[in-house]
């Protein structure tokens, strides 16, 4: 199956005044998600022991939050978060869209 970056299917997974998160589950064993996050908002910071994802950032710029490190993010980035590691994305000025890759057996939470 082949997806665009701007609209990867999928149903609208979670949606407040902060973002909007839609994930594709067509995959077995991974899921395809992507995140709208409104100017200077940031998402729900979390951990997934076990677990490991990346992200990849396709619009507008921000700050990735992984454990005590706080790293810029530019369209074209790809972070990778290793197992367990605490993560939150805020975006700067403008709208921030990116697009991660996740277990699909975990759900989001």
């Amino acid at each position: 199956m082949r997806v665009h970056i701007q609209n990867i299917g999928g149903l609208v997974a979670k949606e407040d005044d902060r973002y909007i998160v839609k994930d594709n589950i067509t995959l077995k064993n991974l899921v395809l998600s992507s995140t709208r996050l409104q100017p200077r908002k940031s998402t729900t910071g979390h951990k997934h022991p076990g677990q490991e994802e990346v992200y990849y950032f396709v619009e507008g710029t921000g700050k990735m939050e992984l454990d005590k490190e706080w790293i810029p993010v530019n369209p074209g980035d790809v972070v990778l978060i290793e197992d367990g590691v605490f993560h939150r994305v805020h975006a700067a000025d403008e709208e921030l869209y990116f697009v991660c890759v996740f277990d699909g057996t975990r759900g989001h939470k």
